[in-house]
C-alpha cells in the first residue's frame, strides 16, 4: 500500500494518476468500493471517527490519499480537534504498514518512506 499526504488541492491526485497510471475510474471516496485507490480519507474519518475498523480495509487499497490537516488552526470545538487527532494516528499506523509514504507540495513528491 502506498500513503500519499498533503495540503489541500497540493496535486496528490494529480500525482497519483501520473505516477501510477491509475484514472478517475480508479479513485473511489467510498473505503468499501473495490476500486484500487481511496480518496480524501480524512473526510472518511470526520464522518466516523472509529478508525481502528478502518485499518484492515485500508490495508486492502493499492493508494490511500489523505490530506494533512497538522498544519492549521487547531480546533475550538474538542470534538474536532478529536477528529483531527484520529486521523493523525491512523495516518501513522498507515505510514508504518505501508510499503511507500509520498509527501506531496506544490505539486512536487518527496518521498518519506520507501
Amino acid at each position: 500500500m502506498i500513503l500519499v499526504i498533503g495540503g489541500l488541492s497540493s496535486g496528490k491526485r494529480d500525482y497519483v494518476k501520473s505516477e501510477y497510471g491509475y484514472s478517475a475510474d480508479d479513485i473511489s471516496f467510498d473505503i468499501f468500493s473495490d476500486k484500487p485507490v481511496l480518496y480524501d480519507l480524512q473526510e472518511l474519518i470526520f464522518t466516523d471517527a472509529d478508525s481502528e475498523r478502518f485499518f484492515p480495509e485500508l490495508l486492502k487499497k493499492k493508494v490511500v490519499i489523505c490530506s494533512d490537516i497538522s498544519c492549521g488552526i487547531v480546533p475550538v470545538d474538542r470534538a474536532e480537534r478529536e477528529k483531527r487527532e484520529a486521523v493523525g494516528r491512523l495516518c501513522i499506523r498507515l505510514a508504518s504498514a505501508a510499503e511507500r509514504v509520498v509527501r506531496i507540495q506544490c505539486g512536487i513528491p518527496q518521498i518519506i518512506k520507501g
